[in-house]
């Protein structure tokens, strides 16, 4: 059994730099990816684009309360569904990490 032991330690000290030269050059594109969208697509809201997203939400009411979103696409309703489903679940995923439990709250 200690021989068995000794032989699976020394296969994994002398196999450990392999596998992590081999995570690291699979990791570093994808990485250099993910930091390169990311820079781009979660950064805040500059102060410029604060009044464009509020004249956004203005033309979406004055849209939905004079009809006009019966005349969207498919695919234009099919986008908006989408986006409205990934702002929702990225709520969610928000008040599962403040509250720290996937449970509700205590009340």
């Amino acid at each position: 059994m200690a021989q068995v032991t000794q032989r699976l330690i020394k296969t994994v000290i002398t196999r450990t730099p392999q596998l992590v030269s081999a995570a690291v050059t699979y990791s570093r594109p994808r990485l250099a990816t993910f930091w390169y969208y990311a820079k781009v697509e979660l950064v805040p809201p500059t102060p410029a684009e604060i009044p464009k997203a509020i004249e956004s939400m203005k033309k979406m009411v004055s849209a939905f309360q004079s009809g006009r979103l019966r005349q969207l696409t498919v695919k234009e309703a099919l986008r908006n569904g989408v986006v409205a489903t990934e702002v929702l679940m990225w709520f969610y995923i928000g008040e599962i990490i403040g509250k720290r439990s996937l449970i509700g709250y205590n009340v």
